[in-house]
């Protein structure tokens, strides 16, 4: 065969693999108003720079006429490209190609990915759209399911890890998903269970939809397995490449600084006079946050779930911070098993990824009742104390209003190794609110005094006693756990300052193998 004929047969051979399962198959993707899996990567990497490997690898299953059929690439395109001209590592599963299905070799290519992103220190990007494990090939397949999970796992912590979920992931395949940093579902057209609807129809007797078993809405509002919900594919290729314009590299290196044009100094007068006078009334925690940042921006993570607890990124003259706020406005702000979940897995992520961490109290405790007992709201609000225990990067702190019981303890306070403890005037820091303490510290009294005008007398005059004494940020800082009282309207630049300070701070934690949080 000729050099030139050679040439030929390559050229082919590649546009034979860049069809995928073929034209018909790629007509019914779109007409479900999905991309392909090579569409999701060109618009996802910057314009020419996606390399791809393995574009000639096919199954070696033989069961079933399997060696009839077979495709080149066999159901994944994976390979390498930037995004604002930062490295990242990416595959995405091909449904085209037999439904998306994982095979040995399927699995092979995205262990090679995975490699490779580990070993030059790259994020990597998962595009799911998967019927699961290629049945024909028996345990080969579930085998390569488990390489797969075990790269997730020894790549945690170290290489920023994101998948998307662009269609169908059920069975053993979530678990890829679940080991990774940030999940994110497209409306209608995808769905994550570990059984479908007709398993558990036959084992538990229960008839549920695909959408209300495992849809977007379900698990980026109730259970928390999706971090981002979203409306469309192009939606969530914008918010992967801005939610990678936070994070580092990997695990060595500091996320990305950014020209900042948004004054430090900018005064926000506003914030004087956000807080409601009456101590029961809210507001809206995400205000205080819009005005704080660089330019109003904020990157909200799992915005749908546990809101009582808010989540985020944003920068603070130009460098990327996580934020943790109570939520006043969302059931007063109480901390619950979700919220504290919630918040403690994405300390732990900032954490392993060297993102300051700016936490924004006004938490009234931890929310009671047997409900919140039984699901073990003590190891889950642990989960929240350990993480902010643990973590080593700056940590700075802003008490807004409320700050009680055990839930001051757990929002980021000194003795937890805060670095820095703001507090605006607002601040109220106490075991308790004064209603409650009262009953405590004058419950013998109040049984004594028979006439309610008198009692209602005396709990006023105690209350007022017991807010005078305690519904002020002063005690706290006469012994030092709050570093300054400060005007809301400067909170901004006190911040940004005091992150600054912090830009060379070294703390480690004592040397063990891991450390055993609750969970």
């Amino acid at each position: 065969m000729a050099n030139q004929d050679k040439i030929k047969r390559l050229i082919e051979l590649r546009n034979q693999a860049r069809l995928g399962g073929g034209e018909k198959r790629i007509e019914a993707q779109h007409s479900k108003g999905k991309f392909t899996a090579r569409e999701r990567i060109e618009m996802l990497l910057d314009d020419g720079s996606f390399e791809e490997f393995d574009m000639f690898v096919t199954h070696r299953c033989t069961n079933f006429g399997m060696d009839k059929k077979k495709i080149l690439g066999d159901g994944v395109v994976t390979g390498h490209g930037t995004i604002d001209g930062r490295v990242v590592y990416v595959f995405a599963q091909d449904f085209t190609v037999f439904g998306g299905s994982l095979s040995e070799t399927f699995a092979q290519k995205i262990c090679k990915v995975m490699d490779m992103a580990m070993k030059v220190g790259a994020p990597v990007i998962g595009i799911n759209d998967s019927g699961g494990a290629r049945i024909q090939e028996g345990v080969t397949s579930l085998a390569g399911y488990a390489e797969i999970f075990e790269r997730n796992i020894l790549a945690s912590g170290v290489i920023p890890q994101i998948s998307a979920i662009f269609g169908p992931c059920a069975g053993g395949a979530v678990y890829s998903p679940a080991l990774t940093d940030f999940i994110m579902m497209t409306q209608q057209t995808s769905y994550m269970f570990v059984t479908g609807p007709k398993v558990v129809k036959t084992v538990t007797g229960e008839d549920i939809s695909v959408e209300d078993l495992g849809g977007a809405h379900v698990h980026s509002s109730k259970s928390g397995v999706s971090h981002f919900e979203l409306e469309n594919e192009e939606e969530g290729i914008m918010l992967i490449r801005k939610l990678l314009s936070y994070l580092p590299q990997n695990n060595l290196e500091e996320p990305p600084l950014v020209e900042c044009h948004d004054p430090i100094d900018r005064v926000e007068d506003s914030l004087n006079s956000i807080i409601p006078d009456n101590p029961n009334q809210p507001y809206d925690m995400k205000e205080v946050i819009y005005s704080i940042v660089d330019d109003g921006e904020f990157l909200e993570v799992h915005r749908n779930y546990a809101k009582n607890i808010i989540v985020g990124f944003c920068r603070m003259g130009g460098a990327s911070v996580g934020v943790v706020a109570n939520q006043p406005n969302f059931l007063a702000g109480v901390l619950d098993c979700d919220a504290s979940r919630k918040a403690a897995r994405f300390v732990r992520f900032c954490d392993a990824f060297n993102i300051p961490i700016l936490t924004l109290v006004d938490v009234p405790g931890f929310l009671p009742g047997s409900g919140q007992e039984y699901a073990g709201i003590i190891t889950h609000g642990a989960k929240l104390m350990f993480a902010y225990g643990e973590a080593t990067v700056p940590k700075v702190t802003i008490t807004l209003r409320k700050s009680y019981g055990g839930a001051h303890d757990v929002m980021s306070c000194k003795q937890l190794r805060g670095d820095l403890n703001y507090a605006w005037p607002t601040a109220e820091i106490a075991v308790m609110g004064a209603s409650g303490a009262i009953e405590v510290l004058e419950g013998r009294k109040l049984r004594e005094i028979e006439d309610p005008e008198e009692r209602k007398k005396f709990i006023a005059q105690k209350e007022q006693e017991y807010n005078e004494a305690f519904a002020n940020p002063y005690q706290a800082a006469s012994y030092g756990y709050i570093d300054d009282v400060i005007e809301p309207r400067n909170t901004r630049f006190r911040i940004i300052r005091g992150f600054q300070s912090l830009q060379t701070k070294k703390l480690t934690n004592p040397p063990k193998k891991h450390s055993n949080i609750p969970l």
